[in-house]
């Protein structure tokens, strides 16, 4: 009779393989605390013959099970392992990638073929008509600024005698009793750099100028020498620069590398709007086509670049774009349904008399799904991710009741989004709400009136995109999680967990 043996070792995929002293073997068996990851504890003299000794193992990484055999003469081995899997989700099966990359690529590439084919040559040029923001400009610095009674500085010499109780009448009696002042411009860039000229500034003006200040100046070559230069706006360059750094700061320090990514994605949004959307639209190209190819192209990347190359985005990707696509067909009926022209204003009746072949309706258009790409992204990832979660939460829960958890979270994110949109617009369209309430013109008046339509159609077809994109994208992440196919490693680590493993030579506990 041998005497007893005892070993050490360590367990690798259910099997302990362990030192032992003793000479005979004996048979094993395990007890294994997850299904299929049990071990038996062998050395390299166990399992059977002489003086057979136990081998413990240490936990594996990944693996476990514990196992002991008692010796044919007393040895007795055991086996331990524990298996815990704390690691991210697995990606998506093959199968999926298979399915999401056949809807992706054609539209990537029907993107891509569209930027080729609409890609403009540059802005076309036309002679300036030294209106508005078409005027020739040049940087300049106010050195001097000295007060002086406006009637010393009045055209006419007289004091005015019109009705004070009126908008004019009223500016013109300030400009003849109050105090003007006379500042004195250098022209900093140009041919003429270096070249100073004076303009006399009306009390009533909302602008006054202060010794010091940059200003921004516009030419007019045609007009008399002393009248070419005026002061068009105030350089405005480094309030603007430094607001734009804090918020890159704060973008970073929140967003970290998400952050950059996001920076990145929207340097190369203002790249796509200047340098494709804004002159294929000049040159000629129809407005909603030309809004349609950028507005997608901006979405790809920034979708991709700031939320990653997955799955998950790739839904997210499709639900804006059936989105978009909602966007555009009912801009496209009420635009024209309502008879809205597009012109309703000085900058926009400018843009219509230099280049008469834009169509200012598709251009109001494209500026509806442009204007929505930006809230639309938001809305479809939060649903994308929030369907994720809950998947990986619940993993046995079926479409049905993904789409029913996720809708209950977008329903909040349609109430905030919808109020969000509105008052932004109602923001934007602040002076022109005034100047009706000014007028105390009717409800039914103001909301007739095309500015005040164009908002109103602009704000609707926006929302209901907005709306629509929360139950569509919800019911795609729900398909698309719930009909996942695993792959053959996620299926062989499902297999392991819910079945015993095959081969073992003891008895298995059921976890």
């Amino acid at each position: 009779m041998g005497r007893p043996g005892h070993g050490y070792g360590q367990g690798q995929g259910g099997q302990g393989q362990g030192r032992v002293r003793g000479q005979d073997r004996g048979p094993g068996h395990d007890h294994s605390p997850d299904p299929g990851a049990g071990g038996r504890g062998r050395g390299p003299n166990s399992g059977g013959g002489p003086n057979s000794g136990g081998g413990h193992s240490g936990p594996p990484p990944g693996d476990g099970g514990h196992g002991h055999g008692p010796g044919d003469n007393g040895g007795h081995g055991h086996a331990h392992g524990h298996s815990h899997s704390h690691g991210p989700a697995a990606p998506v099966s093959k199968h999926l990638r298979k399915v999401i990359a056949a809807v992706l690529i054609p539209f990537g590439a029907a993107v891509l073929i569209g930027l080729a084919v609409l890609w403009p040559g540059g802005t076309p040029g036309h002679e300036r008509t030294g209106v508005g923001f078409d005027r020739q400009t040049q940087q300049a610095t106010v050195t001097k600024v000295v007060e002086l009674s406006c009637s010393s500085v009045n055209a006419s010499g007289g004091v005015p005698t019109g009705d004070t109780s009126t908008a004019e009448g009223s500016s013109a009696q300030q400009q003849a009793d109050g105090t003007c002042k006379k500042a004195t411009i250098r022209v900093d860039t140009g041919d003429d750099a270096g070249r100073t000229f004076t303009e006399i500034v009306q009390p009533d003006q909302s602008r006054q100028l202060r010794e010091g200040q940059e200003v921004v100046v516009a030419y007019e070559p045609s007009a008399p020498k002393d009248l070419q230069y005026s002061v068009a706006d105030v350089n405005r360059r480094v309030p603007l620069t430094l607001l734009a750094g804090i918020f890159a700061v704060a973008v970073v320090a929140v967003g970290r590398l998400r952050g950059v990514m996001a920076l990145v994605a929207l340097a190369i949004s203002f790249l796509v709007l200047n340098f494709f959307i804004l002159p294929a639209i000049l040159q000629g190209s129809n407005p909603l086509v030309v809004a349609v190819v950028g507005a997608s192209a901006i979405m790809l990347q920034a979708l991709y670049l700031c939320h990653g190359l997955s799955a998950r985005t790739s839904v997210a990707v499709i639900g804006t774009l059936i989105s978009l696509l909602l966007i555009g067909v009912l801009g496209t009926v009420f635009i024209n349904w309502a008879v809205l022209t597009g012109d309703t204003d000085d900058n926009t009746g400018l843009i219509h008399g230099l280049y008469p072949d834009i169509d200012m309706s598709g251009l109001l258009l494209a500026g509806v799904i442009i204007g929505s790409l930006g809230v639309l992204d938001d809305v479809t990832v939060t649903q994308t991710s929030a369907v994720w979660e809950l998947h990986e939460a619940n993993p046995s829960m079926g479409w049905r009741g993904l789409y029913r958890a996720g809708i209950r979270i977008g329903r909040d994110h349609i109430a905030s989004v919808v109020n969000t949109l509105v008052l932004a617009y109602a923001g934007a369209a602040l002076p022109l709400l005034l100047l009706f309430s000014i007028a105390q013109s009717s409800v039914g008046t103001v909301t007739n009136s095309e500015l005040v339509a164009e908002e109103i159609v602009r704000t609707l077809i926006g929302s209901i995109g907005l709306v629509a994109s929360v139950p569509v994208t919800t019911v795609l992440a729900a398909l698309v999680v719930s009909a996942d196919r695993p792959t053959a490693q996620a299926a062989a680590e499902e297999g392991i967990r819910s079945a015993p493993a095959r081969g073992g030579r003891g008895r298995r506990r059921k976890r």
